[in-house]
């Protein structure tokens, strides 16, 4: 092989290490939920099931629930009613959508495989 076979192999390689980790960085809800990371709790916002999340998962959450909560406000406002009202409604429908095997919460709070 010649030098500069050499040094495009290793840029090639080195670009493909380099871009493996931000492939397997990237965290959807769909799989967060598959993967029983998080889950959908009826007060509207998405839940982390685990105990000691990973910052990707934490940051998954706190993305979605704040989009939800900005959702949420824009509805009430609309609607001339409370966020928490609107939130809880959403909540329920969740819950309700949410497919077997995914997590989420009673009443109670409490968390349970659906």
């Amino acid at each position: 092989m010649t030098q500069r076979r050499v040094t495009r192999w290793s840029a090639w390689i080195l670009a493909l290490a380099l871009a493996l980790p931000a492939v397997a960085a990237e965290l959807d809800l769909d799989t967060a939920k598959t993967r029983g990371l998080v889950g959908e709790r009826v007060d509207g916002y998405l839940g982390i099931v685990v105990a000691n999340p990973s910052a990707q998962v934490q940051a998954l959450a706190d993305s979605v629930n704040a989009q939800r909560h900005a959702a949420y406000e824009a509805i009430a406002r609309k609607n001339g009613t409370v966020v928490d009202a609107v939130a809880a409604l959403a909540g329920a429908k969740l819950v309700e959508r949410t497919p077997p095997g995914q997590w989420v919460t009673d009443a109670a709070g409490n968390w349970h495989r659906k």
